[in-house]
C-alpha cells in the first residue's frame, strides 16, 4: 500500500489538491452510464444522513460515498487528496492548518459551499448534547476561523501531523449552512449524487448530478441503488441471482460456489479490518490486567484465522496496528495460545477459575458467533468458562457494543496509527470500546498526545510501537486476526487495479470509482 508520509503531508498538501483538480481522467477505460445495483449489510432502520451517527458501510457508502463530501479523501492506494479542499498548508509547529476551498461547489439544493458550510458543519460534533465518534477529532480545534470565503484556518490544541488525514473522516460530512436540519431530513449535499429517494434500512436511490466539480474523472453511473441485505445468504443469492450487480461481507464458506459463477468475480483486499472481543476495563473482573492477560493467553488466534477466516487473513496481536499502517511494530513478540500462562495470570488474580458471559452475533461480523465458540473450547483448559450469550443482529451496536462488559466487534482500522488510537483508545472518547484510561495505562495516554506532535518519524515510530506493545501486554481488546475485506462483484461491473482497503468496497466510494463493464 503507497503512502506519503506524514512528514510529506505538511509540505504536499498544495500538490495534491492541484493534482486532485488537474482534470487528467482518473480511469481511462470508465465510461458513463447504467445503474449500480449494490447489496450492503449494516443497514438499521434508525439510519438518517446525520453524518455523526454513522458506523456502518451501508450509510457510510450511501452518505460520504455518494451524497455527501468532506474536506479530504484518502485515495484508493492510502494517499491523501483534497475533495472540497482544494489544498492546505501547516505552520511549522503543525498546530495551524489553513485549507483553501475549491470554488463553484454547490449543494444539490443550489446553494454555493464556501468556508461558512465548514465551519458550521464541524461545529456540529462539539454542539451540546451532540453524540459524535469524530468529537474527538473536533474538539481538538481550539479555533475555526474564515479568512475568505474559500478559506478555512483551524488552530488546533497541540501539533498534530495528521490533520489533514482527519478530515477525510467518513462522519465529517459537510452540510449548508443555515439549512443543516433540512440537509439533515433531505440528504442535500455536495456529492457526486443526488438522493432521488431514501428508506432507512430498507434502500438508497440516488441519481448523478449534471455539471459536478469532480467533471469526468469520477462517479459513472446516471443512477445508484444501495439495497440493505443483512443477512449474509441472502446478500450471497442476491449477487448470484443478478438482483444485485456486488456485495460486501462474502461469508467465506461460500468463496468456492461463487467463484464456480462466471458471471461474478471475488475481490479480495489487505487492509487493517480486525476482528475483536472488548472487555469493559472498568467492570470487574476486567478491571483487574491479570484477568486481561489470563484471557489473552487462552484463546487460540491461529485456529481463528484457519476456521472463521478460511486464510484469508492473519493473526492478530492484540493491537489495531496493522500491516498496512506505517508504523506497524512487525517484530513485537506475538501472543500465543498458552494454557498454562492463562492459569498462571488467572492465580495472580486470586482466582482458580473464572466465569464471564461473551456476547456475539454476526452482525459483528461474519462468523463471530463462532469465533466466540471458538474461543470458549480453547479457553476451557485455562479454567475460564465462556458462555456464549447470542444477541440478535437488529439493534446490536446500539444494545450489547459500549453496553456488555463483553462483546464482539469490528473495526476497519484508520488510515494513521494517531486516527485509530484517537478514536478508540484515548480517554473519554465515544467509541473507546474498553474505556481503557489513564487508570489503566497513563504511559499510553501520554505517549499518544506526544506522537501526535511529533514531526520526526523516526521518534513517532518509536512512540507508536511502544503503544502497540502496552496495548498488547495490558490492554482491553482480544484482537485475535486481521480479515482481508472479501466482496462480490458482478462482471457488468468494472473497477480500477488499486481498490481501496480503508473501508470495505473501495473505501465506501465504489459509486464514485466504479462503472460498467
Amino acid at each position: 500500500m503507497t503512502r506519503i508520509s506524514r512528514r510529506g503531508l505538511l509540505k504536499t498538501g498544495a500538490a495534491a489538491g492541484v493534482l486532485a483538480a488537474s482534470g487528467l481522467p482518473l480511469h481511462a477505460q470508465a465510461k458513463r452510464g447504467g445503474r449500480l445495483r449494490a447489496g450492503l449489510s449494516g443497514a438499521n432502520t434508525s439510519d438518517s444522513w446525520d453524518g455523526r451517527t454513522h458506523s456502518d458501510l451501508f450509510m457510510i457508502a450511501a452518505a460520504q460515498g455518494t451524497v455527501f463530501d468532506s474536506l479530504t479523501e484518502v485515495a484508493a492506494d492510502g494517499s491523501l487528496k483534497g475533495e472540497l479542499a482544494e489544498n492546505w498548508e501547516a505552520s511549522a509547529d503543525a498546530k495551524t492548518w489553513t485549507f483553501n476551498l475549491r470554488s463553484g461547489v454547490t449543494f444539490h439544493n443550489g446553494k454555493a459551499f464556501g468556508a461558512d458550510d465548514v465551519i458550521a458543519s464541524l461545529q456540529m460534533h462539539v454542539a451540546e448534547g451532540a453524540k459524535s465518534a469524530a468529537k474527538p477529532i473536533v474538539e481538538a480545534i481550539t479555533e475555526m476561523k474564515k479568512t475568505g470565503d474559500l478559506q478555512v484556518q483551524f488552530t488546533l490544541a497541540a501539533g498534530n501531523a495528521d490533520f489533514p488525514y482527519l478530515m477525510s473522516d467518513y462522519h465529517l460530512l459537510i452540510y449548508p449552512a443555515g439549512q443543516i436540519e433540512e440537509a439533515i431530513a433531505k440528504g442535500i449535499g455536495t456529492g457526486l449524487y443526488a438522493v432521488d429517494s431514501f428508506e432507512p434500512g430498507v434502500r438508497m436511490v440516488a441519481k448523478r448530478v449534471d455539471s459536478h466539480y469532480k467533471g469526468d474523472n469520477a462517479g459513472y453511473f446516471d443512477e445508484v441503488e444501495y439495497i440493505a441485505i443483512n443477512d449474509n445468504t441472502a446478500r450471497m443469492n442476491a449477487l448470484l441471482t443478478g438482483q444485485v450487480d456486488a456485495i460486501n461481507r462474502v461469508d467465506l464458506k461460500t468463496i468456492q460456489l461463487l467463484q464456480a459463477n462466471p458471471m461474478v468475480r471475488i475481490q479480495e483486499v489487505t487492509g487493517n479490518q480486525h476482528y475483536t472481543f472488548p472487555m469493559l476495563t472498568d467492570v470487574e473482573p476486567f478491571n483487574d490486567v491479570n484477568v486481561r492477560r489470563a484471557l489473552k493467553y487462552a484463546i487460540n488466534r491461529q485456529e481463528m484465522v484457519d476456521k472463521v477466516l478460511l486464510g484469508h487473513g492473519r493473526v492478530g496481536n492484540d493491537s489495531p496496528i496493522g500491516p498496512a499502517s506505517q508504523f506497524f511494530h512487525e517484530d513485537m513478540e506475538q501472543l500465543a495460545y498458552d494454557p498454562d500462562k492463562a492459569k498462571f495470570y488467572l492465580k495472580e488474580a486470586g482466582l482458580s477459575e473464572l466465569n464471564i458471559d461473551l456476547s456475539a452475533s454476526n452482525a459483528a461480523f461474519e462468523g463471530a458467533v463462532d469465533a466466540a465458540q471458538l474461543y470458549q473450547a480453547s479457553a476451557k483448559s485455562a479454567g475460564i468458562n465462556i458462555n456464549v450469550v447470542q444477541e440478535p443482529a437488529d439493534g446490536y451496536w446500539s444494545n450489547v457494543w459500549l453496553k456488555k462488559p463483553f462483546c464482539a466487534c469490528y473495526w476497519s482500522g484508520r488510515a494513521t496509527e494517531d486516527w485509530m488510537f484517537s478514536t478508540a483508545y484515548e480517554a473519554g472518547v465515544p467509541w473507546n470500546d474498553t474505556q481503557w484510561d489513564r487508570d489503566d495505562s497513563g504511559r499510553f495516554q501520554d505517549l499518544l498526545l506526544e506522537a501526535r506532535a511529533e514531526l520526526d518519524s523516526n521518534k513517532r515510530r518509536g512512540m507508536y510501537q511502544e503503544m502497540q506493545t502496552i496495548l498488547k501486554d495490558d490492554g482491553g481488546v482480544i484482537l485475535p486476526m486481521f480479515a482481508n475485506y472479501v466482496q462480490g462483484v458482478s462482471n457488468k461491473v468494472s473497477s480500477p487495479e488499486t481498490v481501496g482497503n480503508l473501508w470495505q468496497m473501495d473505501n465506501g466510494r465504489m459509486a464514485e470509482r466504479w462503472w460498467m463493464a
